[in-house]
């Protein structure tokens, strides 16, 4: 048998397992540079599928927004996770300005004009992402 029959099998094969390994050990990628992370706890938390709905179609379609996720709180038996909320929301941007915007939109103020009266709590953080490979190659 010739060689190279044997040879290119096996060379495509530690290729892909080469490939296979270092995708698995590198960093996963980062959402967005802005992130708004916004926890509720609402009056009634019958109301948090409504919330949700709401998120997933007024907010998460606002331009500039280019990560999103709403959902209920997942219950893990760890007592060291604060469950005191209903609805956990995110949204990311790449730009300041399409976070000013956001806030500004016609969309974000109906929504939060809606759901304020309904809401026992609302604890909202703002992170910054400046990891130098998501800001490569992009003007902010």
């Amino acid at each position: 048998m010739p060689t190279h029959r044997i040879f290119v099998p096996c060379l495509l094969l530690g290729v892909i397992l080469m490939h296979g390994c270092t995708a698995t050990s590198a960093n996963p990628p980062r959402p967005a540079r802005i992130n708004h992370v916004v926890f509720f706890k609402l009056k009634n938390p019958e109301d948090a599928v409504e919330l949700i709905h709401d998120c997933d179609t007024k907010l998460a379609t606002i331009p500039g927004v280019v990560a999103y996720f709403a959902g209920p709180h997942m219950e893990t038996g760890r007592a060291s996770v604060d469950a005191d909320y209903d609805v956990g929301f995110y949204v990311g941007f790449m730009q300041e300005t399409a976070y000013r915007e956001y806030v500004e939109h016609p969309a974000h103020k109906a929504v939060v004009k809606k759901w304020k009266p309904r809401l026992e709590s609302l604890l909202v953080r703002d992170v910054l992402d400046e990891t130098p490979d998501l800001m490569r190659g992009t003007s902010w």
